[in-house]
């Protein structure tokens, strides 16, 4: 996912008033609660879904509980500590960089802010958003091997031995030069409750990982940052709870079936981005609030070039560019290879992506320049039972 304002030109080219899209109801039929007959609107009363559980794996039962006071080091409590351990640290401002790689560590903050130290360290993360650039913590596997760095992030290609059940919650993480937090080559991966501020490259990223979770953590810039929390991972990622202001796209969904809801984000260029190729993402329950007036575009929910995404019961509302902001859009992606616009999926694609069975259905749209937007040459992409009011064939069904 690149964002540019290239991007947002592309949703509008050709005449805006056309808005191709396929009425072809018959792509919900396998997606939702029994089969959807919109004479009825039975699909406009709820989906059943089951949600992925990203509860911790194993269970350490020899547990022990190491506690770091202000002015010590963080890093030397996890190089001592055990698979399983627990470490607290308390209140305090710690200069340093983390890096976890034993199974099971456990990570709590009280009152404890993560800033660079004067003198970097190199760790697994290092250069992963471009090079130069550094990460608060690091959680990284064994063995992990990465494509040089084209765009965005270097993209994982394999890991020998994940690391798993880490869990990082209570932290204050601030202004490094690449991300804030990244899991890398991890399983069953946990960021909650952390306060992610002024990410240079990314609030947090988790890629080459399975089964990670991100919930309840703030994501925020003091000024219009890059990408607040991108999910890039082999399989399995869910991401619930987040607030998320001020960056150029709030989360993007790199990952195949990610499962992204009851997320809170506002003041972004592109709230929710959907990525070329990326196929049965769940964006549910999410609020989207207004854009933001530096943005060179901006719009709420942005499917690229995506497959078999479901967008339901979200809150879409004042997206506004100079009449061109959308709730919800629907496009193709032409991927180009080389050039200023190139994105990291496309590079892994290598050919044009075209949006398909993409449903948005019972989503609240308001107060945008307009509330959908579709047009794509793929078939299945539905609009049904919205609340909105442009326009008015995708509209009032």
């Amino acid at each position: 996912m690149k964002f540019t304002p290239s991007l947002l030109g592309l949703v509008f080219l050709g005449n805006a008033a056309a808005f191709p899209f396929s009425d072809d109801s018959g792509s919900l039929d396998t997606r939702a609660s029994g089969k959807c007959q919109w004479k009825d609107q039975r699909c406009c009363k709820g989906f059943e879904y089951d949600a992925p559980d990203y509860s911790p794996g194993n269970h350490y039962p020899y547990r022990h509980t190491i506690y770091v006071k202000a002015h010590k080091s963080i890093q030397a409590a996890i190089n001592k500590a055990s698979p399983g351990d627990r470490i607290v640290v308390e209140a305090g401002t710690y200069a340093e960089q983390l890096t976890i790689k034993k199974d099971g560590i456990e990570l709590v903050g009280r009152g404890a802010i993560l800033v660079p130290p004067q003198k970097a360290v190199q760790n697994s993360c290092s250069g992963l958003s471009g090079p130069g650039t550094q990460t608060g913590i690091c959680v990284t596997g064994s063995g992990v091997k990465l494509a040089k760095f084209r765009v965005e992030h270097r993209k994982v290609i394999s890991v020998d031995k994940p690391v798993k059940d880490v869990t990082i919650t209570g932290f204050s993480v601030r202004k490094f030069s690449g991300i804030n937090i990244a899991i890398l080559g991890a399983k069953n991966a946990r960021v909650t409750k952390n306060k992610l501020a002024d990410g240079a490259k990314y609030g947090s990223l988790t890629l080459g990982s399975y089964n990670t979770l991100v919930f309840d953590n703030e994501v925020s810039a003091t000024r219009l940052a890059g990408i607040g929390v991108c999910m890039d991972n082999f399989s399995g990622v869910k991401v619930v709870k987040n607030r998320v202001t001020n960056h150029g796209v709030g989360l993007c969904v790199q990952t195949n079936n990610a499962d992204v809801q009851y997320n809170r984000v506002s003041e972004c260029c592109v709230a929710i981005f959907v990525d070329p190729g990326v196929k049965g993402a769940q964006i549910r329950h999410n609020y989207v609030g207004k854009s933001n007036s530096l943005c060179p575009g901006a719009s709420g929910i942005i499917l690229d070039g995506a497959i078999n995404t479901l967008v339901w019961d979200n809150t879409v509302e004042a997206q506004h560019n100079n009449g061109m902001a959308s709730g919800v859009v629907v496009v193709d992606d032409e991927c180009p290879q080389t050039g200023p616009n190139i994105s990291l999926s496309c590079l892994v694609l290598k050919h044009k992506a075209v949006s398909s069975g993409n449903v948005i259905v019972r989503n609240t749209l308001r107060n945008n320049d307009y509330d959908i937007f579709i047009n794509s040459t793929g078939t299945g992409n539905v609009a049904k039972c919205n609340s909105c009011s442009l326009p008015k064939n995708l509209c009032g069904k």
